[in-house]
């Protein structure tokens, strides 16, 4: 039942006693007991006489104390190996901190925190007009982290979005001064280097701290409405560098076998003329020597050099004709049968000896020079 009820008793809730007149609880009262319970709890005086006199007094200074410990505590903070902090004081900026334990005012500074190493992608996508007026979708990547904290948190409002909107318009540059061929094949590298030189000079132009690690393009192709015709386009440009690369390796078996068949005939020229002028060389001074001999011995030399052209003459031929002196006939000779014969009957008849073959062939021999000169000598009579 209610405090205040009949068959209550009167019992204030307040802790004001019984009361006859069933009145409000009394406010001074109620003051007086919650100062009493907080001087037990801080150790300070308590007792009938201060609650009557009212002469107890509360401890501020303690409480003072109290706050000023929490409020130090709340203003030490962590700085971790990878993170820059940002420090505001009172809205202005006032430095920024590196790794460690750090203490800043709380309520009066504001401390940011950046991750500076951590390596974030941004993707674009879009249809772009290139050079060729053709239109190409583009898939683009990159890849960045902060490099300067300061500039990332203060410089500029929402640094992902200038980012966005630099890229877009970094790679519709590059793309518009590059072919569609370009593009989608042979100059992606070039397209993806010059679109990351040109986001980064965005970037330091606009001051956001960010670095642009890696630009890669992607995807490139045509539109899906004509990309049945590019495929035909691709596939002929495929077969073109597939011959040539053919034909280079054609050239490149047969042009050394030619640079070496031409190597070896001037080198064999170069052979035949050395003999040859070595030859001349040779037979000149040779001559020069039977010149020398001659105007010595003219009779003696005339002599040999007819007996070794005749010498010469016999060795090359098989036939031989020999003039009979004070007759109309002449002999014939035919040495090729006379030795097929002669080396036959040598054969057949075992006791003829080489030695005596030889003397033979020389009592011919000298005989034949003998005629021979005393033909010479008559007829220089004569």
């Amino acid at each position: 039942m209610a405090w205040n009820e009949p068959g209550g008793n009167n019992k204030d809730p307040w802790g004001g006693g019984n009361r006859n007149d069933g009145g409000p609880p009394d406010l001074d009262e109620l003051l007086r007991k919650l100062q009493q319970k907080l001087n037990g709890l801080f150790g300070g005086g308590s007792g009938s006489g201060g609650a009557a006199g009212g002469s107890g007094k509360f401890p501020w200074s303690l409480v003072l104390v109290v706050v000023a410990v929490l409020y130090g505590l709340l203003g030490f903070y962590q700085v971790n190996a990878n993170e820059s902090a940002v420090v505001l004081r009172l809205g202005k900026y006032h430095n920024t901190q590196t790794a460690g334990l750090h203490w800043n005012p709380p309520l009066i500074d504001h401390v940011t925190k950046v991750n500076m190493t951590e390596v974030r992608t941004e993707r674009t996508t879009g249809q772009m007009l290139t050079e060729d007026a053709s239109i190409v979708d583009v898939v683009l990547q990159v890849q960045w982290h902060i490099d300067d904290a300061e500039s990332y948190v203060l410089r500029v409002r929402d640094p992902l979005k200038s980012l966005q909107g630099a890229t877009d318009s970094a790679l519709r540059h590059v793309v518009g001064s590059t072919t569609l061929n370009g593009v989608i094949s042979q100059d992606r590298t070039r397209v993806s280097a010059d679109t990351q030189k040109r986001l980064q000079e965005y970037m330091d132009m606009y001051q956001t701290g960010i670095r642009i690690d890696v630009v890669n393009l992607t995807d490139a192709k045509a539109p899906r409405e004509v990309q049945d015709a590019f495929d035909d386009v691709t596939k002929a440009r495929e077969d073109e560098v597939r011959l040539q690369n053919e034909a280079q390796a054609y050239a490149n078996q047969v042009i050394p076998v030619a640079r070496g068949q031409a190597q070896r005939i001037i080198e064999e020229a170069e052979g035949y003329k050395s003999r040859v002028v070595e030859s001349a060389r040779g037979e000149a001074a040779r001559f020069d020597q039977l010149l020398a001999a001659y105007q010595q011995a003219p009779n003696v030399t005339r002599e040999r050099l007819y007996l070794d052209a005749v010498q010469q003459i016999m060795t090359n031929t098989s036939k031989v004709m020999v003039d009979v002196k004070d007759g109309s006939n002449m002999m014939y000779l035919p040495l090729d049968k006379l030795g097929v014969g002669s080396s036959s009957q040598v054969m057949q008849r075992k006791d003829v000896s080489p030695e005596v073959v030889d003397e033979v062939y020389q009592r011919i021999t000298d005989r034949l020079r003998t005629e021979s000169a005393k033909n010479r000598r008559s007829q220089n009579v004569r």
